[in-house]
């Protein structure tokens, strides 16, 4: 049989697989926050610069003009050295002016001014986090309408996200094994009663069945119970069978003494008649010392309160013809009749074996001894209106 794994690993394995799974989804958290933080932060200088350009943009010789500040880039301009694009267009979406053509989003077209619209795209084969802003001149004669795109590459985001991240995974790993060091000690502290428990069992006397008065948890103390019930059970057998040793003693001690004296004065006689008469009786008590010793190894197993014999399917006819065969002889010479009257078919029965012989040596020990000069034992199947499963009738005559 193969060895149970440790109650102790089960526990840590079974506790642990929450946690491992609560950590992976701290971990896929942690990294999206990271991003959303990188691109709120990005996102800031982006409506800055947008804002920036949009500030400089001017109505002059009856189109749109724009003198762009140096700052107004170099604000998104990292150490990652990230690229920075921007497009102005009017408020049909024809190119103004710009280092690129950025593409427009798709709610660009909205008659509402003044908002600030954000897509991730790819452009020229780049990812970029592009910013929209659709604004009016402040001017008081002219409030033409025009749109401020501005890109920037993400390398300085994806750095800004895992630097984030890295830092939540230093904090989440040192919870993780905060928390791996608190379950090992919660776990050692709950098993601790069960280590008591098999501390005080294993320092018993061998010989002893007293129980167990151990202050043990609700669980624990179930266990406890059903250890001391054994323990009850056991000292009830050690009962019955010292009340055995002493009945056998008891009853063996009269007839083996009696074999002994008549031994004894045997010896003392000459005469091979006094020997002859003297065996004789040594021989019928010892046959009942036998018979004695018999009832009294039935007895005890009957006795036996963890004694459950198992049943087997068997046929009456044959342990009547046995138990006949073996009381033969001792019926001849005390002139019985001694017979049976079986079933022509076969009598099966449950029963177990040897209390159905020990049965039948009774029933035919009292027959031959109290009964008349003439005893029948018979088997014959059960009636048809007796309960299913009811064992077959054994008589006497």
């Amino acid at each position: 049989m193969t060895p149970a794994k440790s109650l102790y690993g089960r526990l840590l394995v079974w506790l642990s697989l929450p946690l491992i799974a609560l950590g992976s989804l701290l971990f896929t958290q942690a990294w999206r926050d990271a991003q959303a933080a990188a691109d709120r932060a990005f996102d800031r200088l982006l409506q800055a610069a947008t804002l920036s350009i949009a500030e400089q943009v001017q109505w002059q010789d009856d189109r749109l003009w724009l003198d762009l500040p140096p700052t107004a880039l170099q604000m998104l301009s990292g150490k990652r050295q990230e690229r920075v694009f921007y497009t102005l267009v009017d408020g049909q979406g024809r190119y103004i002016t710009g280092n690129a053509r950025l593409p427009a989003h798709p709610g660009e077209d909205s008659p509402e001014a003044d908002t600030l619209l954000y897509q991730n795209t790819r452009w020229r084969g780049m990812a970029v986090r592009e910013g929209i802003r659709r604004t009016r001149l402040d001017g008081w004669r002219d409030r033409k309408r025009f749109a401020v795109r501005v890109a920037h590459t993400r390398e300085g985001r994806t750095r800004l996200a895992s630097d984030l991240w890295w830092s939540s995974l230093a904090t989440i790993l040192g919870m993780g094994l905060l928390s791996m060091a608190m379950l090992l000690l919660a776990v050692r502290a709950a098993l601790a009663p069960l280590t008591r428990l098999r501390y005080a069992i294993r320092a018993r006397h061998p010989r002893s069945l007293s129980p167990l008065a151990l202050t043990l948890p609700r669980e624990l103390a179930e266990l406890r119970e059903v250890i001391n019930q054994l323990l009850a059970r056991m000292r009830r057998v050690r009962a019955n069978q010292e009340r055995f040793i002493g009945d056998a003693s008891h009853q063996l001690r009269t007839p083996l003494a009696g074999i002994a004296a008549r031994a004894e004065l045997a010896l003392r006689q000459t005469s091979p008649g006094q020997w002859h008469d003297a065996l004789v009786a040594i021989h019928a008590s010892s046959e009942r010392t036998g018979r004695l010793a018999t009832q009294l190894l039935s007895l005890t197993r009957l006795e036996n309160p963890e004694y459950e014999p198992a049943p087997e399917r068997i046929d009456l006819n044959r342990y009547v013809r046995r138990a006949l065969h073996e009381h033969w002889p001792a019926f001849r010479q005390a002139k019985i009749d001694l017979g049976a009257d079986c079933a022509e078919t076969p009598v099966m029965v449950d029963a177990t074996p040897w209390q159905l012989e020990e049965a039948l040596n009774n029933l035919l020990d009292n027959a031959g001894r109290y009964g008349a000069d003439r005893v029948t034992l018979g088997a014959a199947p059960a009636p048809p209106r007796r309960r299913p499963g009811a064992a077959a009738p054994v008589g006497g005559r």
